[in-house]
């Protein structure tokens, strides 16, 4: 991976929290909580029904590629290393989310059996319709320096 991939920004994406999809999302990682299908309830407890926690994955769906901010890897040899989420306020169905992805880093480490390792950390700011920041995924990609080597 290239150093110079550093600061590199896609086109923003637009989603839309929708009241179904947060429900089959729901149902798929097999959480109940009435957060997420109760609106009576999940009034009373956040304000509205709420996303779930990695809800935000579904960002995928919404982009067709020009979001994503180029990375120069050889796809063969590329691991995904780790997906964290923060959340800085509460984010409801029916909020209109823009995300925006950037890389924030690019650096190497020695590795054993696969050569040079190459990361690539990628952050996507996701704000509401009201241009607050709401949360901030981070995804980090492992690509080896050469074919895992077998023990």
């Amino acid at each position: 991976m290239d150093k110079s991939a550093i600061g590199r920004s896609g086109q923003p994406v637009t989603m839309i929290v929708e009241l179904g999809k947060v429900r089959e999302f729901a149902r798929a990682i097999k959480d109940d909580n009435p957060i997420y299908f109760d609106n009576d309830f999940a009034k009373r407890e956040a304000g509205g029904i709420m996303a779930p926690p990695t809800f935000m994955m579904t960002l995928g769906f919404w982009d067709d590629g020009r979001g994503r901010p180029k990375l120069e890897m050889d796809l063969r040899r590329v691991l995904h290393g780790e997906q964290e989420f923060e959340y800085l306020k509460p984010i409801h169905v029916g909020d209109v989310l823009t995300a925006v992805s950037k890389v924030e880093n690019v650096f190497e480490k020695a590795g054993s059996r696969g050569g040079t390792m190459s990361f690539g950390i990628t952050a996507t700011e996701y704000r509401n319709q009201q241009g607050e920041l709401v949360a901030i995924s981070r995804s980090t990609v492992i690509e080896t320096g050469q074919v895992v080597k077998k023990d």
